[in-house]
């Protein structure tokens, strides 16, 4: 008995296998991309109000807190906050990185604890 040396690798089963893998990326890839499954949702005749403009709190690096660019201590950023209404107003906080983390601690908390929903951060890239 003679054995058969082979020359070359069969790679059909593999180049099957690849195809099949490239069918399912293929067309699962709209889910990836959208990061959610495409609904058409039903229609309302109420909308909600629209956010308008975000409000600002700012910190510095020294500690000082601003509301709409005006300078003032906590407590007085306390007495605006409550002036604001909780489920209609966005605010967004700008906090200097150099400044104590335990001013922007302080100022979620406020807004956590008079039940503010709508907070952005904004950061630079």
């Amino acid at each position: 008995m003679k054995i058969k040396k082979f020359d070359q690798i069969n790679v059909l089963p593999f180049i099957d296998i690849m195809l099949v893998l490239l069918v399912i990326v293929l067309s699962s890839a709209s889910f990836v991309s959208k990061g959610t499954i495409p609904v058409k949702l039903p229609e309302a005749s109420s909308k909600a109000a629209p956010v308008t403009k975000f409000l600002s709190i700012v910190i510095d690096r020294n500690g000082h807190f601003y509301f709409e660019n005006e300078k003032m201590g906590f407590e007085a950023l306390k007495a605006k906050i409550d002036t604001l209404n909780p489920k209609k107003d966005a605010l967004v906080i700008k906090s200097d990185a150099r400044s104590q983390f335990q001013n922007f601690v302080k100022v979620i908390d406020l807004l956590k604890s008079r039940g503010f929903e709508k907070i952005s951060i904004e950061t630079k890239q």
